[in-house]
């Protein structure tokens, strides 16, 4: 077989066994197809375990406390760079349990356990 082909084999290989890693990752949450809802640099809360709503949007380091966020939400890190966004169960940033890194999605069933957002560099 020439060389050529046998790189086109494992091209198309390759190929293949990315379509079927993208197939197992779709049942994840992927981010809005939209990025104008929440901006590059802020994190983001969305009511409902989607992103039909529009978000509440978080930008600047530091902790916000959450009034009235109960129920299904759906938190997006779309910070740059190493920048997290924690999900805390305490008022004023305290005892965060949930780190989103860059990019990173969870749904929470019941929102009312968290109290603030924490944004950090």
């Amino acid at each position: 077989m020439a060389f050529h082909k046998i790189v086109a084999v494992a091209l198309a290989s390759l190929a293949l066994a990315g379509a079927g890693l993208m197939t197992s990752a779709s049942a994840a949450p992927t981010a809005p197809t939209s990025l104008a809802e929440c901006p590059v640099g802020y994190g983001c809360l969305y009511k409902g375990a989607s992103f039909d709503s529009h978000p509440f949007t978080y930008y600047k380091y530091g902790y916000y406390n959450l009034t009235g966020v109960t129920g299904t939400w759906r938190a997006y890190n779309h910070q740059t760079g190493n920048a997290t966004m924690w999900l805390c169960q305490g008022t004023n940033g305290t005892r965060c349990t949930i780190e989103l890194k860059p990019g990173g999605v969870i749904d929470i069933r019941y929102m009312e356990a968290f109290k603030s957002i924490v944004l950090q560099p």
